[in-house]
């Protein structure tokens, strides 16, 4: 029997794994959307932070497939992404039957498709919003998943890609899970967040990075932490020496990581290279100090940071 499958973005974070199961939920709640024997699947493992919420909640990760997991009879539905460089590899698009996205869209395909992009925070907003349009009630467990995928990728509704309707879903959402401490729930994912003990160098480098074709192949990681001084300060040149190899295995013209402080609102960026820092100068000001450069209350990757580094390369 022909399967459609759910997927977010390489390197998947909490919302994109989050949303992919909502939306399974979704589909096997209500068949007009035509999406028979759907599954919520990933294409790498999950993140520190998406493992604790999995674990605290008694969640059994989706299955991690390959391409070659995909009959050609399948469908793929992506979710939290468009672009090419962010899908799982070597899929084909003439298989993408729909897209739910709240980036900016960089698609070219062949034939129609279904999409909906939202402005909002999080993907699991729009899942949301998709759920309510068809009354559909996501359980307990589900709510809380979602209500945490929303707090991780707003950053606690701080980030500069909150939206109202963002905030008007947590509410709900908090109402359907039953959890009346928000602020102690979001720290909670704050601290998994940072957790990156386990990881290597290399892998903090590749924890949550994005590729983007801006006339140069930019990648960008960005670290989300309570403690931003202490990583800064004493992983600075083993991360460097990372970042320098990541580079080189990607083939990307630029590299950054951003450090990004979610309770003190602040971010500096750990510059590679004298390419990154004419960039990175040209796009936020200030001065590069010790392969560093601060650049501010700048939260947001994709609001702040990424169109930003676009800008001043194409100027």
């Amino acid at each position: 029997m022909a399967k459609t499958y759910i997927i977010g973005h390489v390197k998947p974070d909490t919302d994109s794994v989050v949303a992919a199961m909502a939306l399974q939920y979704l589909y096997e709640s209500e068949k007009c959307f035509c999406h028979p024997n759907a599954e919520a699947v990933i294409s790498d493992k999950i993140n520190p932070e998406t493992t604790f919420l999995f674990e605290k909640f008694g969640i059994t990760a989706p299955r991690q497939i390959t391409a070659q997991d995909i009959t050609p009879e399948d469908s793929i539905v992506l979710v939290d992404h468009n672009e090419e460089s962010q899908r799982l590899a070597d899929i084909n698009p003439q298989q993408i039957v729909e897209i739910i996205d709240h980036h900016k869209a960089n698609l070219n395909f062949s034939q129609p498709i279904f999409m909906t992009f939202k402005s909002w925070g999080s993907s699991n907003t729009i899942a949301y919003f998709l759920m309510k349009q068809n009354n559909v009630t996501p359980d307990k467990t589900l709510a809380s998943l979602m209500l945490a995928a929303i707090l991780s990728d707003t950053v606690g509704f701080k980030s500069a890609t909150t939206t109202q309707k963002d905030k008007e879903v947590g509410k709900e959402l908090a109402e359907l899970a039953e959890i009346t401490d928000l602020d102690g729930f979001a720290l909670e994912i704050f601290k998994a967040k940072s957790n990156i003990s386990s990881l290597s160098d290399e892998q903090i480098i590749r924890n949550d990075y994005k590729i983007f074709d801006f006339g140069k192949k930019v990648f960008v990681d960005q670290l989300e932490t309570v403690e931003q001084k202490s990583l800064v300060e004493t992983k600075k040149q083993s991360l460097l020496d990372a970042m320098k190899q990541v580079k080189a295995e990607e083939k990307v013209d630029l590299l950054f990581v951003a450090v990004t402080d979610i309770l003190k609102v602040n971010t500096k960026l750990l510059i590679l290279g004298e390419e990154e820092e004419a960039i990175a100068i040209k796009a936020f000001g200030g001065e590069v100090l010790n392969n560093t450069l601060d650049i501010g209350a700048k939260m947001s990757r994709k609001k702040e940071i990424a169109p930003a580094l676009e800008k001043a390369i194409q100027q």
